[in-house]
């Protein structure tokens, strides 16, 4: 919109059912409960719509006395309201039938738009119309007005009583309306509103870039299936950068709950770290601030073919595959995926992730070109694509860096050892502490990324390198697993919520146990939900060898054990 364009200026102010207000409105997460509005004529610089007080009730928020002092509103007058998408169909009647274009909204601060009305309304799956992804700071428009302020302006009681005004004995939306008048018969254009994004664009960053320090965030907490987008969806409202949210993984290659987000502004990295212990579902989100290392370190690639893979498309949603045959080809996954779900450049739009030999991990990502076909692809999760079934899961391009640096980097190991390497029995947890998981009736095909997904949102729980595949005597897997997890209650909630649960057509049975429990059951001893029950000969026993799961990987010769993969 051009300078002076705007024929009306639509002035909102929202109160939420908590304490928070001012600079901290919508950081306690309430819920709005009442909505003001009115309209200034910038032609005629009169209000032409007087104030309009809409009442919202909330879906859970109680209304705090702080927000009964605000509005005037007691329980019975919020019982009454219409839920807010009801409540934003009345205004949007209001504008557009009511209201001259072109117009556009003014609002006291950024809280009310980035940290009320749009993390609302996108947690509560209510699509905005497009003039709420434009607005006017009064804030910012009074600075640009008179930037010799003395003060600095907090309110806008503030800016009434730098301006001469009595706004005492009005609300809020009265007052900015007086503002906004005095503001324009002073000669002060309303232009360059402020704009929310619509929605979070992929993207690609090199290694070398400088990234400022001040707009990075990390986030912890989040559920192991959290996409690049569900995260920028719990930021909604907050501008992020092409490419700023990156997902972190673990060194088994799988996400852990972390990630690190490159906002537009320090401003907005401030407005962020707000949303301290906001939720995603039931789980609640920590933020913190990080650096632009940290997020290079994630984030950042270097001139290679996955670089390549991820520049030179403009495909809108990035899938990884997961356990493909070694042999697998293009023309393989493009008939997997088929005509209903095509993929986005074809064969360009393949990237398969090898070690630096050459050698086939099991691992592809494939580009598609709208949301739509990705759904459709990602609805093939666990179909079989020859012998083998097919995990695929909705990825970032943070992931794909990571990935394929992660197996680019992976020391080579010679394929014909002349010994096999083994590590000490200290490398398994020792001790009482039932910090440990115990997995029985695994396929024998099972993998630790298998193990992972089995555990579903416990996942983010399982100590690096925690993942303990059992051998039987001849070298073969023996459907058992053992699991370290970071805490014994961790394990104790993973033990009763999966235990019995399928993988595959197969129910797996889980059980807590400690480090010593773990070991006993090696030697040959049993292990149920009762307890431990002694070996049959415990000295006749041998004690496992540990051998490290990627060497495993390598190894094609006769093995004696028992042996458990590490």
């Amino acid at each position: 919109m051009m300078a002076g364009s705007y024929s009306n200026l639509v002035v909102v102010s929202c109160t939420t059912a908590g304490q928070a207000a001012g600079e901290l409105l919508g950081s306690d997460e309430s819920e709005i409960v009442h909505i003001l509005w009115s309209v200034v004529d910038t032609t005629a610089n009169t209000v032409s719509v007087p104030v309009q007080s809409l009442v919202v009730k909330p879906d859970h928020s109680e209304l705090s006395d702080e927000a009964k002092s605000r509005t005037g509103l007691d329980e019975g007058a919020v019982a009454d309201g219409a839920p807010i998408q009801a409540v934003l169909e009345q205004l949007h009647q209001s504008l557009t039938n009511g209201v001259g274009a072109p117009f556009c909204l003014v609002v006291d601060g950024q809280q009310a738009m980035r940290q009320c009305l749009h993390p609302e309304t996108c947690k509560k799956g209510i699509s905005l119309p497009d003039y709420f992804y434009a607005f006017f700071d009064l804030r910012r428009e009074f600075r640009k007005f008179q930037s010799t302020s003395p003060a600095p302006i907090g309110s806008v009681g503030d800016m009434a009583q730098h301006l001469g005004l009595d706004v005492t004995a009005v609300d809020e939306c009265q007052a900015m309306c007086l503002v906004i008048q005095r503001l324009i018969g002073s000669g002060h254009k309303f232009t360059d509103p402020e704009t929310v994004d619509y929605k979070y664009e992929p993207g690609t960053y090199q290694k070398s870039e400088l990234i400022d320090d001040d707009t990075i965030l990390r986030v912890r907490g989040l559920p192991w299936q959290s996409s690049d987008q569900d995260i920028a969806r719990f930021f909604r409202g907050l501008n992020i950068t092409k490419g700023g949210v990156a997902v972190c993984l673990n060194p088994q290659g799988r996400r852990n709950g972390e990630a690190l987000v490159r906002f537009a502004s320090k401003e907005h990295r401030d407005l962020a770290l707000l949303r301290h212990k906001h939720h995603i579902g039931q789980r609640y989100i920590e933020v913190y601030k990080a650096t632009g290392e940290d997020f290079l370190k994630v984030a950042g690639g270097n001139a290679n073919e996955a670089t390549a893979f991820l520049r030179d498309s403009a495909a809108e949603v990035i899938v990884r595959m997961r356990g493909l045959p070694y042999t697998a080809t293009a023309a393989d996954i493009l008939n997997f995926f088929g005509q209903s779900c095509p993929v986005a450049g074809v064969e360009k739009g393949i990237l398969f992730v090898r070690y630096a030999n050459g050698r086939s991990t099991g691992d592809a990502f494939v580009l598609f070109e709208t949301e739509a076909h990705a759904q459709l692809a990602l609805a093939k999760h666990k179909e079989s694509l020859g012998k083998r079934y097919i995990e695929l899961f909705r990825s970032t391009a943070a992931e794909v860096q990571q990935v394929w640096n992660r197996y680019q980097q992976f020391p080579l190991i010679p394929t014909t050892p002349t010994m096999i390497p083994m590590l000490p029995q200290q490398a398994i947890t020792c001790g009482s502490i039932r910090d440990c998981v115990r997995m029985r009736g695994l396929p024998y095909q099972a993998t630790h990324d298998d193990v992972l997904a089995f555990l579903g949102e416990f996942a983010v729980y399982v100590r690096d390198h925690g993942i303990h595949m059992v051998l039987n005597s001849s070298g073969k897997p023996s459907g058992d697993c053992f699991i370290q997890m970071y805490s014994p209650e961790a394990a104790r909630q993973a033990a009763e919520k999966c235990h019995r649960q399928y993988m595959g057509d197969r129910y797996i049975e889980v059980f807590q146990c400690s480090g010593d429990e773990m070991n006993f059951v090696l030697m040959g001893g049993q292990l149920n939900k009762n307890g431990i029950v002694s070996p049959p000969n415990v000295y006749a026993a041998e004690a496992p060898v540990l051998l490290d799961a990627q060497m495993c990987d390598y190894l094609g010769q006769q093995m004696t054990g028992p042996f458990l993969i590490i």
